[in-house]
């Protein structure tokens, strides 16, 4: 069995490139469902992003397919054109970058706050398809855990938890103050919320387009205005700043749309959706400057930054061994299991007959019983796995087959 992926993202290629592989909640169910018919595939996750892609697969020996090859098929692609792209992992490779990422060690906006929740969302659609396996699980849940203590443990220098917030902080560094300045945010999902907070937090005032038919199911942050979707473009005039970030698959701002309005001062247009939702070609129209999700980074060359990058390794480099000594024993946890079982029968029949001359109500030695039959298969669970850990693995699958050979006589 092993660990494979292959991905895509924010340093190997533009948003026009990545928004050619990205993948919505639907398209994302359909492929990973494919994968899982694919021989010697036992389980797959999808982490789709803004600023990556990445295809996660558990396969068995027998495995002799690419993921490059089953990506471009998904997607209509030819696979030359996209190869220089791509990043392959596997076996341990793989499992260090996940953990990284995860902590957002590995993120355009280091360390931001949205990568250890879309790493959860990425496990939790493939389990609730049953597209998953037990080494994703246990691969994924370890790299959440140690994210989690990364993000509890390392204080990074840098304020900045998102691409808006790091858009805002870009801006207020050219001299832009948002103080009074009107605002609106194209789309209210997560990333859309999140946008109209730090931009109301920043000074502006803001408002948040929503869909028409969904106008009465949402809400949108404290002290933002609404106006429906269709309204955006007479309400555009009004605005210094729009920011579009939706997962819709056509654009929300078009070249064609801001050359009919007519706007009387300057205008700012952030673009975080990939796919794109504002035409590139856009910028071309006086009086507008156009960002996209790639306008934004950082330099974490600076000496604090690099001590806490160490730090966070040191905890993940932790975590990283709990996964290993999982999965290199994960063959031998059924046998280890079995032979607990049979040891706690073992001492459960030897101290029954002492209980039984002990005088006690019958509920106060079934209570009893109990209580050792668990402490007992605690203690031989950390002989076992502490042989295991000590021993060379030759002499501890010595020792394995003479239990095994003991209980079953």
């Amino acid at each position: 069995m092993g660990i494979s992926m292959i991905g895509i993202d924010y340093s190997r290629a533009s948003v026009d490139i990545r928004s050619q592989f990205s993948f919505t909640r639907k398209n994302a169910v359909t492929a990973l469902e494919h994968l899982k018919k694919e021989p010697g595939v036992q389980g797959g996750v999808i982490l789709s992003t803004c600023n990556r892609m990445e295809l996660w697969a558990s396969t068995r020996g027998d495995f002799t397919g690419s993921l490059l090859a089953f990506l471009c098929r998904e997607n209509g692609k030819e696979q030359e054109a996209f190869r220089q792209y791509f990043v392959e992992r596997k076996e341990q490779e793989a499992v260090e970058h996940l953990f990284r990422l995860a902590s957002g060690l590995k993120s355009q906006i280091l360390a931001e706050d949205q990568i250890i929740t879309q790493v959860k969302d990425a496990l939790a659609l493939a389990r609730e398809v049953y597209c998953t396996d037990n080494v994703l699980e246990v691969l994924f849940r370890t790299a959440v855990t140690g994210a989690k203590k990364v993000k509890t443990q390392v204080a990074f220098s840098r304020g900045n938890s998102s691409a808006i917030h790091q858009a805002i902080q870009y801006l207020k560094e050219q001299s832009y103050s948002f103080s009074g300045k009107t605002c609106m945010v194209i789309g209210n999902g997560e990333m859309g919320k999140v946008a109209a907070v730090a931009l109301r937090e920043a000074g502006a005032h803001v408002t948040v387009t929503v869909r028409q038919y969904r106008s009465g199911m949402v809400t949108i942050p404290p002290g933002c205005d609404r106006i429906n979707y269709g309204e955006r473009m007479a309400f555009l005039p009004q605005c210094d700043l729009a920011v579009s970030v939706t997962a819709s698959p056509n654009y929300t701002l078009t070249k064609e749309l801001l050359e009919q309005t007519k706007r009387t001062k300057d205008l700012i247009l952030i673009d975080l959706a990939v796919p794109r939702d504002i035409e590139p070609s856009v910028q071309e129209l006086p009086g507008l400057t156009l960002y996209d999700i790639d306008s934004f980074k950082i330099d974490d060359s600076s000496p604090a930054i690099k001590k806490n990058m160490e730090k966070a390794g040191r905890i993940l480099a932790d975590e990283m061994e709990e996964f290993y000594n999982w999965y290199q024993g994960r063959d031998l946890i059924p046998r280890i299991q079995e032979i607990k079982a049979d040891a706690v029968e073992d001492f459960h029949l030897r101290i029954r007959k002492i209980l039984k001359k002990t005088p006690m109500e019958d509920v106060d030695r079934e209570n009893l019983e109990k209580a050792m039959d668990a402490a007992a298969g605690k203690v031989v669970n950390k002989m076992l796995f502490g042989l295991r850990d000590t021993l060379e693995e030759e002499e501890f699958l010595h020792c394995v087959k003479g239990l095994e050979k003991l209980y079953g006589e």
